[in-house]
Protein backbone atom coordinates (compact mmCIF):
# COMPACT_ATOMS: atom_id res chain seq x y z
CA UNK A 1 0.00 0.00 0.00
CA UNK A 2 0.83 3.64 -0.13
CA UNK A 3 3.53 4.56 2.60
CA UNK A 4 2.73 8.57 2.85
CA UNK A 5 0.76 11.38 0.92
CA UNK A 6 3.88 12.14 -1.18
CA UNK A 7 3.83 8.44 -1.95
CA UNK A 8 0.46 8.73 -3.45
CA UNK A 9 1.34 12.01 -5.34
CA UNK A 10 4.42 10.17 -6.91
CA UNK A 11 2.82 6.81 -8.00
CA UNK A 12 -0.25 8.11 -9.17
CA UNK A 13 2.08 10.69 -10.96
CA UNK A 14 3.72 7.72 -12.93
CA UNK A 15 0.58 6.41 -14.23
CA UNK A 16 0.09 10.28 -15.80
CA UNK A 17 -2.43 11.84 -12.98
CA UNK A 18 -1.58 14.71 -11.25
CA UNK A 19 -3.56 15.41 -8.02
CA UNK A 20 -3.19 17.83 -5.74
CA UNK A 21 -2.68 16.94 -2.09
CA UNK A 22 -5.85 17.11 -0.68
CA UNK A 23 -6.65 14.22 -3.30
CA UNK A 24 -3.38 12.10 -2.13
CA UNK A 25 -4.18 13.13 1.59
CA UNK A 26 -7.83 11.17 1.15
CA UNK A 27 -6.52 8.28 -0.98
CA UNK A 28 -3.70 7.40 1.84
CA UNK A 29 -5.83 7.56 4.47
CA UNK A 30 -8.82 5.87 2.95
CA UNK A 31 -5.97 2.83 2.46
CA UNK A 32 -4.36 3.33 6.25
CA UNK A 33 -8.01 2.99 7.82
CA UNK A 34 -9.32 0.57 4.96
CA UNK A 35 -12.30 2.71 4.38
CA UNK A 36 -14.00 3.19 1.39
CA UNK A 37 -13.78 7.01 -0.95
CA UNK A 38 -16.63 8.25 -2.05
CA UNK A 39 -15.15 10.25 -5.29
CA UNK A 40 -17.95 13.43 -6.31
CA UNK A 41 -18.00 16.05 -8.34
CA UNK A 42 -19.11 17.36 -12.37
CA UNK A 43 -18.83 14.12 -15.41
CA UNK A 44 -15.61 14.37 -16.26
CA UNK A 45 -12.97 15.22 -14.05
CA UNK A 46 -11.08 12.53 -13.49
CA UNK A 47 -13.54 10.06 -10.92
CA UNK A 48 -13.82 6.90 -12.44
CA UNK A 49 -9.92 7.52 -13.80
CA UNK A 50 -9.01 8.36 -10.28
CA UNK A 51 -10.02 4.61 -9.54
CA UNK A 52 -7.95 2.99 -12.31
CA UNK A 53 -4.82 4.75 -12.03
CA UNK A 54 -5.01 3.33 -8.04
CA UNK A 55 -4.91 -0.56 -9.37
CA UNK A 56 -2.46 -0.02 -11.58
CA UNK A 57 -0.03 1.98 -9.25
CA UNK A 58 -0.81 -0.63 -6.44
CA UNK A 59 -0.38 -3.21 -8.84
CA UNK A 60 -3.74 -4.93 -7.89
CA UNK A 61 -6.73 -5.73 -10.16
CA UNK A 62 -9.29 -3.95 -11.10
CA UNK A 63 -13.19 -4.56 -10.28
CA UNK A 64 -15.83 -2.12 -12.01
CA UNK A 65 -19.67 -2.31 -11.20
CA UNK A 66 -20.73 0.40 -13.48
CA UNK A 67 -24.25 1.63 -11.56
CA UNK A 68 -27.57 2.46 -13.87
CA UNK A 69 -31.50 2.85 -12.79
CA UNK A 70 -32.79 -0.72 -12.05
CA UNK A 71 -29.62 -2.23 -11.28
CA UNK A 72 -30.55 -5.40 -8.53
CA UNK A 73 -28.45 -7.69 -6.88
CA UNK A 74 -28.42 -10.13 -9.25
CA UNK A 75 -26.53 -8.10 -11.89
CA UNK A 76 -24.27 -6.40 -8.90
CA UNK A 77 -23.89 -9.29 -6.66
CA UNK A 78 -24.32 -12.96 -8.50
CA UNK A 79 -26.61 -15.37 -10.23
CA UNK A 80 -26.94 -18.79 -9.60
CA UNK A 81 -26.97 -20.94 -13.05
CA UNK A 82 -30.04 -23.33 -12.37
CA UNK A 83 -29.98 -24.54 -16.38
CA UNK A 84 -26.36 -25.64 -16.12
CA UNK A 85 -27.48 -27.24 -12.11
CA UNK A 86 -30.57 -29.29 -14.55
CA UNK A 87 -27.67 -30.26 -17.22
CA UNK A 88 -25.31 -32.08 -15.20
CA UNK A 89 -28.15 -33.26 -13.17
CA UNK A 90 -29.67 -35.04 -16.67
CA UNK A 91 -26.01 -35.76 -17.86
CA UNK A 92 -25.71 -37.58 -13.94
CA UNK A 93 -28.87 -39.69 -14.03
CA UNK A 94 -27.05 -42.94 -14.69
CA UNK A 95 -24.65 -41.82 -11.65
CA UNK A 96 -27.60 -40.87 -9.28
CA UNK A 97 -29.44 -44.26 -10.32
CA UNK A 98 -26.11 -46.01 -9.10
CA UNK A 99 -26.39 -43.68 -5.47
CA UNK A 100 -29.57 -44.97 -4.71
CA UNK A 101 -29.58 -48.82 -5.87
CA UNK A 102 -29.03 -49.80 -2.14
CA UNK A 103 -32.30 -47.38 -0.73
CA UNK A 104 -35.23 -49.38 0.42
CA UNK A 105 -37.19 -46.23 1.72
CA UNK A 106 -38.17 -43.41 -0.09
CA UNK A 107 -36.12 -41.74 3.49
CA UNK A 108 -33.02 -43.95 3.06
CA UNK A 109 -32.97 -42.33 -1.14
CA UNK A 110 -33.81 -38.54 0.59
CA UNK A 111 -30.46 -39.42 2.85
CA UNK A 112 -28.59 -40.62 0.21
CA UNK A 113 -29.21 -37.88 -2.70
CA UNK A 114 -28.78 -35.08 0.65
CA UNK A 115 -25.11 -36.44 0.89
CA UNK A 116 -24.37 -35.29 -2.27
CA UNK A 117 -25.57 -31.99 -1.91
CA UNK A 118 -22.21 -30.67 -2.30
CA UNK A 119 -22.02 -31.37 -6.41
CA UNK A 120 -25.42 -29.99 -7.12
CA UNK A 121 -24.72 -27.27 -4.22
CA UNK A 122 -21.80 -25.92 -5.17
CA UNK A 123 -19.73 -22.74 -6.66
CA UNK A 124 -19.45 -23.82 -10.06
CA UNK A 125 -23.21 -23.09 -10.38
CA UNK A 126 -22.04 -19.88 -9.01
CA UNK A 127 -21.53 -16.80 -11.39
CA UNK A 128 -19.95 -14.26 -9.42
CA UNK A 129 -20.68 -10.30 -10.75
CA UNK A 130 -18.24 -7.41 -9.76
CA UNK A 131 -19.29 -7.63 -5.94
CA UNK A 132 -19.14 -10.81 -5.42
CA UNK A 133 -15.98 -11.16 -7.35
CA UNK A 134 -14.51 -8.57 -5.22
CA UNK A 135 -14.71 -10.47 -1.98
CA UNK A 136 -14.07 -14.11 -3.35
CA UNK A 137 -11.06 -12.50 -4.95
CA UNK A 138 -7.53 -14.74 -3.57
CA UNK A 139 -5.79 -11.12 -3.58
CA UNK A 140 -6.39 -7.42 -2.61
CA UNK A 141 -8.38 -5.66 -5.33
CA UNK A 142 -9.81 -2.35 -6.32
CA UNK A 143 -13.36 -2.22 -6.33
CA UNK A 144 -14.52 0.40 -8.38
CA UNK A 145 -18.15 1.42 -8.29
CA UNK A 146 -19.09 4.02 -10.64
CA UNK A 147 -21.65 6.65 -10.77
CA UNK A 148 -23.14 5.17 -7.70
CA UNK A 149 -26.46 7.93 -7.77
CA UNK A 150 -27.55 6.58 -10.97
CA UNK A 151 -28.95 3.43 -9.20
CA UNK A 152 -31.98 3.20 -7.05
CA UNK A 153 -32.13 3.97 -3.61
CA UNK A 154 -33.00 0.05 -2.75
CA UNK A 155 -29.68 -1.08 -4.40
CA UNK A 156 -27.71 2.04 -2.44
CA UNK A 157 -29.43 0.24 0.95
CA UNK A 158 -28.60 -3.15 -0.35
CA UNK A 159 -24.56 -1.91 -1.16
CA UNK A 160 -24.66 -0.72 2.94
CA UNK A 161 -24.77 -4.10 4.12
CA UNK A 162 -21.84 -5.09 1.53
CA UNK A 163 -19.56 -2.54 2.67
CA UNK A 164 -20.41 -2.77 6.45
CA UNK A 165 -19.52 -6.50 6.43
CA UNK A 166 -18.16 -7.62 3.00
CA UNK A 167 -19.67 -10.74 3.16
CA UNK A 168 -22.94 -12.00 1.29
CA UNK A 169 -25.56 -14.94 2.00
CA UNK A 170 -26.28 -17.67 -0.90
CA UNK A 171 -29.15 -19.46 -0.03
CA UNK A 172 -27.98 -22.83 -2.25
CA UNK A 173 -24.33 -22.56 -0.30
CA UNK A 174 -23.98 -20.45 3.01
CA UNK A 175 -21.97 -17.31 3.77
CA UNK A 176 -19.50 -16.20 1.89
CA UNK A 177 -16.50 -14.00 3.55
CA UNK A 178 -13.99 -11.73 1.94
CA UNK A 179 -10.54 -13.29 1.49
CA UNK A 180 -9.04 -9.85 1.16
CA UNK A 181 -10.66 -6.47 2.05
CA UNK A 182 -11.16 -4.72 -1.55
CA UNK A 183 -9.87 -1.13 -1.86
CA UNK A 184 -13.49 0.36 -2.56
CA UNK A 185 -13.84 3.71 -4.84
CA UNK A 186 -17.37 5.08 -5.49
CA UNK A 187 -18.10 7.60 -7.75
CA UNK A 188 -20.81 10.04 -7.81
CA UNK A 189 -21.93 12.97 -10.80
CA UNK A 190 -24.54 14.52 -7.87
CA UNK A 191 -27.54 13.39 -10.34
CA UNK A 192 -29.21 12.73 -6.73
CA UNK A 193 -28.14 13.03 -2.86
CA UNK A 194 -26.32 10.18 -1.58
CA UNK A 195 -27.98 9.28 1.85
CA UNK A 196 -26.29 10.08 5.00
CA UNK A 197 -25.74 5.94 5.75
CA UNK A 198 -23.38 5.71 3.07
CA UNK A 199 -21.44 8.95 3.11
CA UNK A 200 -20.93 7.72 7.24
CA UNK A 201 -19.38 4.57 5.92
CA UNK A 202 -16.92 6.75 3.19
CA UNK A 203 -14.44 9.54 3.29
CA UNK A 204 -15.84 12.21 1.10
CA UNK A 205 -13.58 13.53 -1.50
CA UNK A 206 -14.89 16.27 -4.01
CA UNK A 207 -13.09 16.68 -7.41
CA UNK A 208 -14.23 19.56 -9.25
CA UNK A 209 -12.96 21.30 -12.92
CA UNK A 210 -8.92 22.04 -12.03
CA UNK A 211 -7.47 25.39 -12.15
CA UNK A 212 -5.26 26.89 -14.90
CA UNK A 213 -2.40 26.27 -13.36
CA UNK A 214 -2.94 22.33 -13.01
CA UNK A 215 -5.30 22.05 -16.09
CA UNK A 216 -2.15 23.28 -17.98
CA UNK A 217 -0.13 20.91 -16.20
CA UNK A 218 -2.49 18.20 -17.34
CA UNK A 219 -2.90 19.00 -20.98
CA UNK A 220 1.13 18.93 -21.16
CA UNK A 221 1.32 15.20 -19.64
CA UNK A 222 -1.28 13.90 -21.69
CA UNK A 223 -0.66 15.49 -25.08
CA UNK A 224 3.08 15.07 -25.52
CA UNK A 225 4.39 18.05 -27.86
CA UNK A 226 1.37 20.07 -28.09
CA UNK A 227 2.73 24.12 -28.10
CA UNK A 228 3.26 26.37 -25.31
CA UNK A 229 1.11 28.77 -26.73
CA UNK A 230 -2.11 26.99 -27.73
CA UNK A 231 -1.86 25.30 -23.88
CA UNK A 232 -2.04 28.68 -22.61
CA UNK A 233 -4.96 29.99 -25.07
CA UNK A 234 -6.85 26.97 -24.50
CA UNK A 235 -6.78 27.27 -20.64
CA UNK A 236 -7.58 31.17 -20.97
CA UNK A 237 -10.81 30.49 -22.91
CA UNK A 238 -12.23 27.10 -20.98
CA UNK A 239 -11.60 29.39 -18.01
CA UNK A 240 -14.15 31.66 -19.70
CA UNK A 241 -16.73 28.85 -21.06
CA UNK A 242 -16.94 27.19 -17.69
CA UNK A 243 -18.59 30.57 -16.51
CA UNK A 244 -21.18 30.54 -19.12
CA UNK A 245 -24.82 29.34 -18.46
CA UNK A 246 -24.01 26.24 -20.71
CA UNK A 247 -26.17 22.55 -19.96
CA UNK A 248 -22.63 20.67 -20.21
CA UNK A 249 -19.70 22.48 -19.15
CA UNK A 250 -16.58 21.43 -20.57
CA UNK A 251 -14.74 18.92 -18.75
CA UNK A 252 -10.85 17.78 -18.56
CA UNK A 253 -11.57 14.76 -20.48
CA UNK A 254 -13.36 17.09 -23.62
CA UNK A 255 -10.62 19.62 -23.37
CA UNK A 256 -7.95 16.99 -24.28
CA UNK A 257 -9.93 15.92 -26.99
CA UNK A 258 -10.06 19.78 -27.99
CA UNK A 259 -6.36 20.13 -27.72
CA UNK A 260 -5.82 16.85 -29.75
CA UNK A 261 -7.74 18.01 -32.83
CA UNK A 262 -6.45 20.87 -32.51
CA UNK A 263 -2.75 19.85 -32.60
CA UNK A 264 -3.39 17.39 -35.52
CA UNK A 265 -5.03 20.36 -37.56
CA UNK A 266 -1.64 21.50 -36.66
CA UNK A 267 -3.56 24.86 -35.13
CA UNK A 268 -0.42 26.66 -32.77
CA UNK A 269 -3.12 29.57 -31.76
CA UNK A 270 -6.51 29.99 -31.21
CA UNK A 271 -6.82 32.86 -33.99
CA UNK A 272 -7.00 30.08 -36.62
CA UNK A 273 -10.24 29.82 -38.53
CA UNK A 274 -10.31 26.19 -37.90
CA UNK A 275 -10.71 26.44 -34.06
CA UNK A 276 -14.59 27.30 -34.15
CA UNK A 277 -14.89 24.22 -36.60
CA UNK A 278 -13.66 21.97 -33.83
CA UNK A 279 -15.50 22.90 -31.08
CA UNK A 280 -18.26 19.72 -31.77
CA UNK A 281 -14.75 17.49 -29.95
CA UNK A 282 -15.25 20.24 -26.40
CA UNK A 283 -19.33 21.06 -26.32
CA UNK A 284 -21.83 18.40 -27.03
CA UNK A 285 -24.90 20.14 -27.00
CA UNK A 286 -25.61 22.80 -30.45
CA UNK A 287 -26.83 25.56 -27.98
CA UNK A 288 -23.60 25.74 -25.71
CA UNK A 289 -21.46 25.36 -29.49
CA UNK A 290 -23.16 28.56 -30.37
CA UNK A 291 -22.47 30.05 -27.01
CA UNK A 292 -18.65 28.98 -27.21
CA UNK A 293 -18.41 30.52 -30.52
CA UNK A 294 -19.50 33.61 -29.30
CA UNK A 295 -17.12 33.68 -26.46
CA UNK A 296 -14.51 32.50 -28.51
CA UNK A 297 -15.00 35.88 -30.72
CA UNK A 298 -15.40 38.38 -27.64
CA UNK A 299 -11.95 36.66 -26.41
CA UNK A 300 -10.18 36.72 -29.48
CA UNK A 301 -11.10 40.30 -29.98
CA UNK A 302 -10.06 41.77 -26.64
CA UNK A 303 -6.47 39.50 -27.47
CA UNK A 304 -5.82 41.22 -30.43
CA UNK A 305 -6.71 44.43 -28.75
CA UNK A 306 -4.12 43.77 -26.42
CA UNK A 307 -1.63 42.90 -28.58
CA UNK A 308 -1.66 45.83 -31.36
CA UNK A 309 -2.07 48.18 -28.44
CA UNK A 310 -0.06 51.10 -28.39
CA UNK A 311 3.33 50.62 -26.00
CA UNK A 312 3.80 54.19 -23.98
CA UNK A 313 7.17 55.12 -24.58
CA UNK A 314 9.94 56.19 -21.68
CA UNK A 315 9.30 60.11 -22.82
CA UNK A 316 5.70 59.56 -22.71
CA UNK A 317 5.78 59.18 -19.55
CA UNK A 318 7.57 62.02 -18.41
CA UNK A 319 4.73 64.17 -19.87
Amino acid sequence: MFESVDDVINRLAQQKYICNKNVATVVYLACAMRKPILVEGPAGVGKTELGKVLALSLSLELIRLQCYEGLDEAKALYEWEYAKQLLYTQILKDKIGEVLAGSRTLQEAVDCIAKEDDVFFSNQFLLPRPLLRAILSPRPSVLLIDEVDKSDTEFEAFLLEILSDFQVSVPEIGTLKANHLPFVVLTSNNSREMSDALKRRCLHLHLDFPDPQREMEIIRLKVPGVGEKLVEEVVQILQRLRKLDLKKKPSISETLDWVKALTLLNIKSLDHQLVEETLSTLMKYEGDIRKAQEELKEYLAIHKAKVHAPVESDKDLLH
